[in-house]
């Protein structure tokens, strides 16, 4: 049924009583945006949300209490509103796998970027599904929205619906967006329209004319931050600036038995769950690649790639603007275009950020996603890495010209730390193979894990293959690509991608005593048992990596690598200054096992 604006008033009431007491029980949160903005999630929830079909996400985080008031009230299982913001309970901020939470949002701007993804989802399947997003002034400030927002209206995401609480006010004073932000949506390729928030006709009237005409839709909904509080429309109304006393008359003042009535209604209408993400199966009997005894790991993945969807594997690729260069773009790709989604392949443009929230999107609606660019550049995407990391969303990260062998380019294209920062995340599965038995893994590992995202590592400069030894368990995360041929191994080299071919010439210039062991995951590595990394890690321990060097010093005595920024030149001759070089590293090491 469609509620009338009297009904979805006292609806509202009672949205804003349940969170606010949520808040008040926490002794922390914000009230403003709860006072605010409730109208509006209130009409999305009560008249146009198809359960099952439809989709919502709350990029201004901080409403969360509002949020999960609402979902309570329509019948999803939330759990406990007084546990909000206490240890074990409701998180301060929404987390993707809550019933009825679709995306993690807190970090602003990130939502913006995850609902279009969703869009896109919808739109590559054929489906019908409508994606509502509520956004602050801080998410329309932030890049990684601004990027999202082009992005939808380019691709023209007509079932993307986005609702900016314009209450013009941040933390510090007044919110610094755009001057005319409905101007820069149309100039985006959005329509838009303007609307006052506890309005609920015209909200209703917005809402039902949105989805289904060629562009996406923005609706400015002009609210009063802190409404009917004592600090109504300034900063102070953002977090708890008010007193337990003034908390309990609010939360008095909206109690509505009709309002709560009413909701039950909605909750009996649902019948339909929406099912969260569900891992793609991929073949798995697809060959290792093998291009030859000198080649770059990004070409050896570009044609695992290749084989993998010529074979039926069902992912959904793209890069920033570089998908030929990291050998992403590959000849089975089909590109994702305007009005024409039937495609495996996204063309973001310059758009890391928005890229790695988007593929979240995606994820978040069962795609299997992967994104490109050079791993320099993952810095732009970290944030939306750590939060699939933080959702347990199987996104894949392909990132190629992966150290100062890039060369030329010099130290701005250079990667040193992101290596090493990106192995510091929780849950995220960091990958540098060295040849094409590895290649292989990685990516069948990475597929394999529905509840992890993966980072393949590549390098953008040839280098000479060296064979994984048959009967070798690469899945240990590390094993013996070289061996010693003398009983007593003293001394242990540890490498990983390009560097392993560095490492066996340099064992090979030491002797019979010295082995080489390839390090594909630091992580599953880091996870054997005492009685194997204690075989592996024989003799006087030195690891190779072109990247920052204190990770090393967990398994290794000495590490040759990269603490500074690097320098242009070429990739060769930079390596070599930066002592990747095989008779200055033997000669250090033969120091330590005379």
């Amino acid at each position: 049924m469609r509620f009338d604006a009297k009904q979805l008033q006292e609806m509202s009431r009672a949205v804003r009583a349940h969170a606010l007491d949520a808040i008040r029980h926490a002794g922390s949160g914000h009230v403003g945006i709860v006072l605010g903005a409730s109208d509006i999630i209130t009409t999305i929830y009560a008249n146009f949300l198809r359960r099952g079909r439809d989709r919502f996400v709350l990029s201004a985080g901080h409403g969360s209490a509002m949020l999960y008031a609402v979902l309570k009230l329509a019948g999803y299982n939330v759990g406990d509103l007084n546990s909000f913001r206490k240890l074990g309970g409701l998180p301060g901020h929404p987390e993707y796998g809550i019933d009825g939470v679709f995306a993690t949002t807190g970090p602003l701007g990130q939502g913006v970027g995850n609902a279009v993804g969703m869009a896109l989802a919808e739109k590559i399947r054929g489906t019908d599904g409508i994606v509502y997003c509520l956004c602050s002034d801080g998410d329309l400030s932030e890049g990684v929205a601004a990027e999202a927002i082009t992005f939808a209206g380019r691709y023209k995401l007509d079932n993307l619906v986005l609702i900016w609480d314009d209450n013009g006010v941040s933390i510090d004073g007044n919110a610094l967006t755009d001057i005319d932000v409905p101007e820069r949506m149309r100039a985006a390729g959005w329509r838009t329209t303007r609307v006052r928030g506890d309005d609920f006709n015209k909200l209703n009237r917005a809402l039902q004319g949105a989805p289904g005409n060629g562009a996406p839709v923005f609706i400015a909904a002009k609210t009063i931050i802190g409404r009917d509080s004592s600090v109504a429309g300034t900063p102070a109304a953002h977090g708890l600036g008010l007193s337990d006393a003034e908390m309990m008359l609010l939360v008095e003042k909206n109690i509505s038995p009709t309002g709560d009535d009413l909701w039950t209604i909605v909750a009996g209408e649902a019948t339909a769950k929406y099912a969260l993400h569900t891992a793609q199966v991929c073949p798995t009997d697809v060959p290792a690649p093998d291009l030859g005894d000198m080649t770059s790991t990004r070409e050896l993945s570009g044609a695992y790639l290749q084989s993998m969807i010529a074979a039926g594997c069902a992912l959904i690729g793209g890069s920033a603007d570089l998908g030929h260069s990291t050998n992403a773009r590959v000849a089975a790709s089909v590109d994702i275009k305007p009005s024409k989604y039937r495609g495996n392949y996204i063309n973001y443009g310059v758009r890391e950020h928005a890229m790695g929230a988007i593929m979240n999107g995606l994820a978040s609606a069962g795609l299997r996603p992967y994104g490109s660019t050079f791993l320099v550049f993952s810095d732009y995407m970290r944030p939306s890495i750590r939060l699939a990391a933080m959702s347990g969303l199987p996104v894949i990260y392909v990132f190629t010209h992966d150290s100062v062998a890039v060369g030329a380019d010099g130290p701005t294209h250079q990667p040193v730390e992101q290596l090493p920062a990106l192995r510091l995340i929780p849950n995220l599965n960091v990958y540098r193979p060295c040849n094409g038995a590895e290649v292989a893994w990685a990516w069948s590992a990475a597929i394999a894990d529905a509840k992890r995202p993966s980072a393949i590592i590549l390098s953008r400069q040839k280098f000479i293959q060296i064979k994984t030894p048959a009967g070798a368990d690469i899945s240990r995360g590390g094993y013996i690509i070289y061996p010693a041929a003398a009983r007593r191994v003293r001394a242990t080299i540890l490498a990983t991608g390009a560097e392993v071919a560095l490492a066996v010439a340099v064992a090979k210039k030491l002797g019979d005593a010295v082995q080489v062991v390839s390090i594909p995951s630091v992580a599953d590595f880091r996870a054997q048992d005492d009685e194997y990394k204690s075989k592996i890690l024989a003799g006087y321990v030195v690891a190779i990596e072109a990247a920052a060097t204190a990770p090393w010093f967990e398994f290794a005595d000495a590490v040759v690598g990269i603490d500074s920024f690097g320098v242009s030149g070429a990739g060769s001759a930079v390596y070599s200054h930066f002592g990747f070089d095989t008779d200055v590293i033997a000669r250090d090491i033969l120091k330590k096992i005379k």
